[in-house]
């Protein structure tokens, strides 16, 4: 039996907190809490994952993530519930001039799971996933 019971958050380093942070409540629908300007870090949820979010110290002279190159963070997977909420999310994010897709909903495997990839607006990877039931 495992000693632990699932993540309890995940923090991330981002390259503009403010943009970061729109894109999770903005466009995904997230709450914001735990504002704290003199880090600056805060922390968004969808009411079952928790994100929280630093800003990088060095705006202009910091080290981008190569998924290749870099121990770390590949990509953040995040569940949708129907095929059409990942349609629609999709469209979303194509109309925000700060997304780039990556490649739009498609199977998995023979499916009938679907998932597509995005880079939020400081460019961490996201992939959203519908399970095919």
């Amino acid at each position: 039996m495992a000693i632990t019971q699932g993540i309890n958050h995940l923090g991330l380093t981002v390259k503009n907190l403010k943009d970061t942070r729109d894109f999770f409540t903005e466009l995904l629908g997230w709450e914001e809490s735990g504002f704290d300007a003199s880090y600056p870090r805060t922390a968004v949820s969808d009411g079952v994952t928790r994100l929280t979010l630093w800003q990088v110290q060095d705006t202009e002279d910091y080290v981008g993530f190569d998924r290749k190159l870099n121990l770390g963070l590949h990509h953040l997977a995040l569940t949708v519930a129907s095929e059409a909420e990942l349609d629609a999310l999709h469209q979303k994010l194509v109309e925000s001039p700060s997304v780039v897709i990556e490649f739009a909903p498609e199977l998995v495997g023979a499916g009938p799971r679907k998932h597509m990839m995005c880079a939020e607006p400081g460019g961490l990877r996201i992939e959203f996933i519908w399970s095919g039931q």
